[in-house]
């Protein structure tokens, strides 16, 4: 599976992407979109626009209170702020191939420990079974106010 840098062109349709799985991963305007891109540590997604993944890392300055939860307790990190993947593409690996790229990206920058959020209310049981079969364990866990949501924290090194 071919993976890439996302591009300017890209926005339009990851935003309606991302905006068709909003329970799960919020949703987002195009100015929110851009500005996540501009601070990402990763901005990746699959050459055939079926998934994407958003990440920031130790050295971003905190992009709302889950990254931030991280950057209080852990040095050195890659923090998956979102991985969307089309509805029709699950079940094919995409997100496996996601996480796995950035994982090769943080090794080659001497980051060994990836870190993301689950959510608990409402839960996402498809995340929360592919981040336990990963490897990921709990690191805390909190309720998010801006959504109202109660996340799970969770952490693997690689």
């Amino acid at each position: 599976m071919q993976i890439r840098d996302i591009t300017q062109a890209d926005l339009p349709a990851l935003l309606d992407l991302n905006n068709s799985e909003a329970e799960a991963v919020n949703e987002l305007t195009l100015d929110a979109f851009e500005g996540r891109l501009r601070n990402a540590y990763a901005a990746r997604m699959t050459a055939d626009g079926t998934g994407f993944l958003l990440a920031f890392d130790h050295a971003t300055p905190p992009q709302g209170p889950n990254h931030a939860w991280f950057t209080a307790r852990e040095s050195y990190f890659a923090y998956v702020d979102r991985v969307v993947v089309a509805a029709h593409a699950r079940g094919k690996g995409v997100a496996s191939a996601l996480y796995e790229d950035l994982a090769a990206i943080a090794r080659a920058d001497k980051i060994a420990l990836l870190v993301c959020e689950v959510n608990l209310e409402p839960l996402n049981e498809v995340s929360m079974a592919f981040h336990e079969r990963r490897g990921f364990t709990i690191a805390g866990e909190t309720t998010d106010h801006r959504y109202g949501k109660r996340v799970r924290y969770l952490r693997k090194p690689i």
